[in-house]
């Protein structure tokens, strides 16, 4: 039984996206050391404000100045920080209700273990030393021996200079993947430049890549059949937008390609013809890269248009 394949991977999609006054202005607040939270309508004070009223829907613009001590209402240890997570050492998770607030915020509780952890303990914020109008700017929350405040809230105009407009929130997945054993033999072929597929034993497709079972019948392929490497263009599209960290010109093409022999088109860049000129029908082969895994892009073979009606059950 040959051995499964794993490989690490990365997701990443920085988000970026623009700011209405109650966010902006919450921000912003916290890159000045000040924490507002905004009035709902049945006088509850939010903290981190909403730009809707959690009981209504409506708009709320009320904004009111927090303190940056508090209570901690629940918590819970986190003994392994992961990467991008408020503290290095292992930390507690908290929502603290801020002294002059109605509702919880959830951040980082630096606590030198989970004994010294308890609900209704007092907390305050502890301030990064570079803040730039992000809920980093809060570094984490530390031990207070202080007593609560006792004032009220105080309204806040919202006002700051150099406002914060738009963030920037990185959205990221680390994980490590398992193919499984059949596009490990899959991917192993490719090393090989083989492109290899699985038969259905019952209406016997042939698929690529292939997925241990038939997706129409929904029994077990574990018969391999060699395709390709030539195949038919059968749909495409031009992308006209350069992706981040991928060195392609554009505008390229990206295209379903049936390979001979296969009855499920794969996806590939298509190359060594002007974009423009790429076609339905167009025969093509794959060309690999140096030490390459699987093929870089498909070129034209320079072979006559496949016929319409060779390809048609596949677009």
């Amino acid at each position: 039984m040959s051995e499964v394949l794993t490989a690490p991977l990365v997701v990443e999609f920085p988000f970026t996206r623009s700011l209405g006054p109650v966010q902006s202005a919450f921000l912003t607040g916290l890159r000045e050391r000040t924490v507002l939270g905004v009035t709902a309508s049945d006088g509850r004070v939010v903290v981190p404000p909403t730009e809707y009223d959690p009981v209504t829907a409506e708009e709320i613009r009320e904004l009111v100045e927090v303190g940056s001590g508090g209570t901690v209402t629940t918590w819970a240890w986190n003994p392994s920080p992961r990467r991008g997570q408020p503290l290095t050492t292992p930390f507690a998770w908290v929502l603290v209700r801020l002294d002059g607030a109605d509702t919880a915020l959830l951040h980082a509780l630096d606590a030198p273990g989970p004994d010294a952890v308890r609900t209704g303990m007092r907390v305050r914020i502890r301030w990064a030393a570079e803040r730039t109008g992000a809920i980093t700017d809060i570094a984490c929350f530390e031990p207070d021996d202080g007593a609560a405040d006792d004032g009220r809230p105080a309204a806040h105009s919202g006002e700051f200079t150099d406002a914060v407009t738009g963030i920037t929130a990185p959205a990221r997945l680390d994980y490590t993947y398992s193919p499984g054993r059949t596009q490990s033999r899959y991917l192993r072929a490719l090393t090989d430049h083989r492109i290899v597929g699985e038969r259905c034993p019952s209406c016997h497709k042939v698929y690529v890549p292939p997925r241990g079972a038939c997706p129409t019948c929904g029994v077990a392929t574990d018969t391999q059949v060699e395709v390709g490497p030539r195949g038919t263009v059968t749909t495409f599209c031009i992308v006209n937008i350069k992706a981040k960290n991928l060195d392609i010109e554009v505008p390229y093409v990206y295209a379903h390609i049936a390979l001979d022999g296969a009855d499920l088109a794969l996806h590939a860049r298509i190359g060594g013809i002007p974009y423009d000129r790429v076609r339905m029908g167009l025969r093509v082969e794959p060309v690999w890269t140096e030490d390459g895994r699987f093929p870089d892009h498909y070129r034209p073979t320079g072979e006559p248009d496949a016929d319409y009606d060779s390809y048609k059950e596949l677009i």
